[in-house]
């Protein structure tokens, strides 16, 4: 009779825990995630055990698991799930582990980029903007901007499949990378290569400095510019400007890859550093002021063309330019109706600014002092004579005419005159002659 007694009172007390439970039991609402232990597991189903008042059930499309958490489960361990249905067809909780599981993974994914933790990435397909990589069990994106030199697709003249190419071959591999942009609702995951390795590499930037002379290996030249390895796995960059002092428009044609080079560090930012070749060059601009003076005469070849006028090279190092204004007395609409490229010129220097490294030129300048200079011979003279003669209006002829033809009479008007006007002595002489009718007065008029 007391055993009976013991266990009717051990039911009741099983009882009154379970109503205990049932009463402390906050029934979850839907898409609140709930906690409980695995009783069973298979392929295509997970049952969970919901505090020993309900069963839940985890099947088909939401048993992805974003987190990876819940990809290997044994049973009596704990999972948590997202509600998606307080009771289905079964009288079970319906529940989700993609749900849970994809909150939980975008929740540790701004964790990492909060921190800044790196991490592996593996590259699961590539576009012609960058690679599509996983991260745990998240897609995200690698711009082809947040590579490593290592890994950036130089290919000339920027062929998109080429790039394409390239960035396929990586496909499978795994890349050391940062989050630097997550956004759960946009379900956008951006990660950089670039960030991770410039956290890697921070104690080694850290040695170099301003003005410090690096030796290195071309990796790669491009239109802007050109690549060079040095130190550690360091990447710099040497713009077409800082290659050398002259005027540069094709940098493969003085630079290429697997030459050995030196160049001076001018620029560190995060992990881009900027490089010169020139600086370590003697500025020819210092000494062209002994080289060139305003106002001579220079040869020059032209180089360059454009709307505004020629580049023209006057040595290996000076380059000057020509401004369309400059090159003829007419005006010009096209710098090349008057010069090409690849010809000499003369022309006259007009400026000189060697702290601007530039130089003024003139070809209408050098043509007007060509001409100025050009000694006039004894025949161009007669030539010029006879010209201004012959260019002499009909009017103004006429009154040459006229003045020749006055100056004429009056020169044979005058010789009359002085031949027919007798001298004042023969006049009285002759009078005295009249007076007298004797033939000793005529004796004496024909001997005076």
């Amino acid at each position: 009779m007391a055993t009976k007694t013991a266990e009717k009172e051990a039911i009741n007390s099983a009882f009154a825990d379970l109503l205990a439970k049932e009463d402390s039991f906050n029934i979850p609402k839907i898409g609140e995630i709930v906690e409980g232990v695995v009783i069973s597991v298979s392929k295509t189903e997970v049952h969970l055990d919901i505090d020993g008042i309900t069963t839940g059930i985890i099947r088909g499309g939401e048993l992805i698991d974003e987190s990876g958490d819940y990809s290997n489960l044994e049973v009596k361990e704990k999972a948590q799930a997202t509600v998606i249905e307080l009771e289905n067809e079964n009288g079970q909780m319906e529940l989700s582990f993609r749900h849970a599981g994809h909150k939980k993974a975008w929740d540790e994914l701004e964790r990492l980029s909060t921190e800044g933790v790196i991490v592996e990435a593996k590259i699961v397909e590539a576009n012609k903007g960058g690679l599509i990589v996983k991260v745990g069990r998240v897609n995200g994106f690698l711009p082809v901007s947040q590579l490593i030199p290592e890994h950036y697709p130089r290919v000339e003249g920027g062929d998109r499949n080429k790039i394409l190419e390239k960035l396929t071959s990586f496909i499978d591999q795994k890349f050391k990378v940062k989050v630097i942009d997550v956004n759960e609702k946009e379900e956008k995951l951006i990660v950089s290569e670039k960030a991770a390795w410039e956290e890697k590499q921070k104690d080694v930037l850290a040695s170099f400095e301003i003005g410090t002379v690096v030796e290195g290996v071309v990796t790669g030249v491009v239109d802007f510019g050109a690549f060079i390895e040095f130190g550690d796995g360091l990447e710099g960059l040497v713009h077409i400007s800082e290659l050398a002092w002259q005027r540069i428009d094709n940098p493969r044609e003085i630079i290429k890859s697997g030459d050995k080079v030196k160049a001076s560090v001018i620029g560190i930012d995060g992990s881009k550093i900027s490089l010169s070749m020139k600086k370590l060059q003697n500025d020819p601009w210092k000494e062209v002021v002994k080289k060139y003076k305003i106002g001579e005469i220079v040869k020059g070849k032209v180089l360059k063309i454009n709307p505004f006028g020629a580049f023209v090279e006057l040595d290996q190092d000076i380059h000057g330019l020509a401004h369309i204004s400059e090159l003829s007395d007419q005006l010009v609409h096209n710098p090349s109706d008057i010069v090409t490229i690849g010809d000499e010129y003369s022309f006259k220097v007009l400026s000189i600014e060697p702290d601007k490294h530039r130089l003024g030129l003139s070809l209408k300048g050098a043509q007007e002092k060509d001409k100025k200079a050009k000694p006039a011979t004894s025949e161009n003279s007669v030539k010029d004579e006879t010209s201004s003669k012959n260019d002499v209006s009909e009017p103004e002829e006429k009154i040459i005419e006229a003045k020749t033809d006055k100056k004429k009479n009056e020169t044979s008007e005058g010789k009359k005159e002085k031949k027919s006007k007798p001298s004042e002595a023969k006049i009285e002489a002759k009078k005295q002659i009249d007076k007298k009718a004797d033939p000793e007065d005529k004796k004496a008029e024909v001997k005076e």
